[in-house]
């Protein structure tokens, strides 16, 4: 389960109202001033994420909670978007481009053709995958638990 941390900022019934920080993942390192990644993540300040969940919880407002998102359903999707339109790009390709060796297609304009077909058909392949209710449910973030509160100790006598 992967966790992240947000406040509470409104609660409507059981629909609760979080936000959270996009963080960015430069900044960490020396090269940073160096790297045209981290120049971007300093060019634009941290933003705001805020999601509706629905949550059974007793919250209030300016709780801290965990939200959770399953990552094997989250790197399931990951596999599909990311290969499912490479693989249709290379076996068109190569089905075009055997086309075009055994002077079935006239022209290698045709093996592109198909390489941009195939590439197209597995972007929709998967994008079909991810529009599918149960694929959304799996992804979409829960609202785990709450997080304790901070004490401040103001002062300690023996």
């Amino acid at each position: 389960m992967i966790e992240e941390q947000a406040t509470v900022v409104a609660i409507d019934h059981d629909n609760v109202t979080v936000t959270s920080l996009i963080k960015s993942a430069c900044g960490g390192c020396q090269q940073v001033d160096n790297c045209g990644s981290g120049q971007v993540a300093k060019a634009f300040p941290q933003k705001k994420l805020s999601l509706t969940l629905k949550s059974s919880l007793a919250l209030e407002l300016g709780d801290n909670v965990v939200l959770g998102l399953n990552e094997s359903a989250l790197l399931q999707s990951a596999w599909q978007v990311y290969l499912w339109p490479i693989l249709g790009l290379l076996m068109a390709s190569w089905l075009g481009q055997w086309l075009v060796i055994n002077t079935i297609l006239p022209h290698e304009i045709f093996a592109i053709i198909f390489g941009i077909l195939g590439g197209f058909g597995g972007f929709t392949l998967a994008k079909r995958q991810q529009i599918k209710s149960a694929t959304c449910a799996k992804l979409a973030p829960k609202i785990i638990r709450r997080e304790n509160q901070n004490i401040m100790i103001t002062e300690i006598t023996d």
